[in-house]
């Protein structure tokens, strides 16, 4: 699975995020490469979701086609976990 965490020049938020979800990932015993990039190289980099901020929510979700999910916190793991957990769920609809 891959999983993209993006900001707008993909190296400050971005990487913040990446380091957030690697632990996610970790803890939730997913088989996952995390990744941070900026907005241009995620909208042609096929993912199986991305995680990004609210502002580049929409832009984000009508350039690629996998699921993007808004974080606002991004060292919140809690928060940055629970949006996992959603992406999770609806894969396995």
């Amino acid at each position: 699975m891959k999983i993209l965490a993006v900001c707008g020049f993909g190296v400050g938020s971005s990487m913040v995020l990446k380091m957030t979800l690697d632990k996610v990932v970790k803890e939730l015993d997913i088989k996952a490469t995390v990744e941070n990039t900026d907005l241009s190289t995620a909208k042609a980099t096929t993912a199986d979701a991305y995680f990004t901020s609210s502002e580049l929510t929409n832009e984000l979700q009508n350039s690629v086609k996998g699921p993007v999910f808004p974080v606002k916190k991004y060292m919140d793991k809690n928060e940055v976990k629970s949006q996992m957990e959603k992406f999770l769920n609806e894969r396995n609809e």
